[in-house]
């Protein structure tokens, strides 16, 4: 199957491609700061340099986007033509991933991958982020027990 964009066409589509301050990666952003958290972002001193960073909590958040690193979703399928050049590229981009997921929790990091297709509703967004939120209290945030 041949490419539907002519050369210049598909380099300017590539060129818009960001690899920080993204689209999902923003609406994660929104959903921690509305709700009290305060993070960092893309620290230089953490393998992988985590999209967003809690200290307190040891928690290093990826957002990734589903194509690029091959979810298995249906945003995530890979493309049909130029497989020779994909197919290798995307499967680095796994294998980075794994890596550098490996290397936060050998330094004792929590890792939290949030996917592109997991921001398309509030609900969905939740379920992944409050058990890894909730289980990272620190004890001066968990009320008083009584009794």
């Amino acid at each position: 199957m041949t490419d539907t964009r002519t050369p210049e066409q598909r380099r300017r589509i590539m060129q818009a491609v960001k690899t920080k301050d993204t689209g999902p990666e923003w609406v994660v952003r929104r959903w921690l700061h509305a709700r009290g958290y305060r993070y960092r972002l893309h620290r230089k001193d953490l393998p992988g340099r985590p999209d967003i960073v809690l200290s307190g909590r040891r928690l290093a958040i990826f957002v990734h986007g589903c194509f690029w690193h091959s979810h298995g979703c249906e945003k995530g399928r890979a493309p049909k033509s130029r497989l020779e050049y994909w197919g290798p590229k995307l499967e680095a981009n796994r294998q980075r991933d794994a890596s550098k997921a490996a290397e936060l929790e050998a330094l004792g990091w929590k890792v939290l991958t949030i996917w592109q297709c997991e921001i398309k509703d509030e609900a969905t967004l939740a379920a992944a982020l409050l058990p890894v939120l909730e289980d990272g209290k620190n004890p001066i945030d968990k009320a008083p027990e009584t009794g």
